[in-house]
């Protein structure tokens, strides 16, 4: 019996909802387990830095020769406060008040979301015996996409160029093969 098309849409669809935005990775460096990881591999810590390419001064901080964001050193008596503020912020993430949410990235998120939902719904309606690898390969797909900014587009755009083909795929499925009767010789 063919399996693993649940599995694949629940982690999908959850890596696609549960993308990591400033207010979540703000979250993450308050929230004490970084504090308790850091003095547990660490002895007499006495300062931070922190190396970010913060989306509201990356337009200004830009790598030459690629274009990308380059990050800029924030040392940890600045950074720790204004992680603080963002991760008591992020009840305004979605709202009209979110200063990230208008990006490109976050958009482009939202976006992916969406897209999800539809191609669930068509993978629903031509699920088949001979349609279910492809069905459990689009649905992983969000799998994949991994990193942030420049690495993530990167890495968006081999993905739709695999989901193009699985969903070709998808629409025109081969049809199944039928085992040809065996024939025997029967002696009189």
């Amino acid at each position: 019996a063919a399996s693993g098309l649940a599995e694949a849409v629940a982690k999908g669809y959850h890596k696609l909802l549960a993308y990591k935005d400033e207010y979540e990775v703000a979250r993450l460096y308050t929230d004490g387990t970084f504090a308790s990881q850091v003095a547990g591999q660490f002895d007499g810590v006495k300062w931070m830095e922190f190396h970010l390419a913060p989306p509201l001064i990356g337009w200004f901080h830009k790598d030459k020769v690629t274009g990308h964001p380059r990050k800029i050193r924030v040392p940890g008596w600045a950074a720790m406060p204004a992680f603080r503020l963002l991760a008591r912020m992020k009840r305004l993430r979605g709202t009209s008040l979110d200063l990230f949410g208008k990006s490109a990235e976050r958009r482009r998120e939202r976006q992916m979301i969406a897209d999800y939902e539809a191609l669930l719904d068509e993978i629903a309606s031509r699920l088949s015996p001979s349609t279910h690898a492809t069905a459990v390969a689009l649905a992983a797909l969000p799998l994949d996409v991994k990193g942030f900014g420049h690495v993530k587009l990167a890495n968006e755009e081999k993905a739709a160029k695999t989901r193009s083909a699985l969903i070709a795929k998808l629409r025109t499925p081969e049809p199944p093969t039928r085992a040809s009767p065996h024939r025997t010789k029967v002696s009189a």
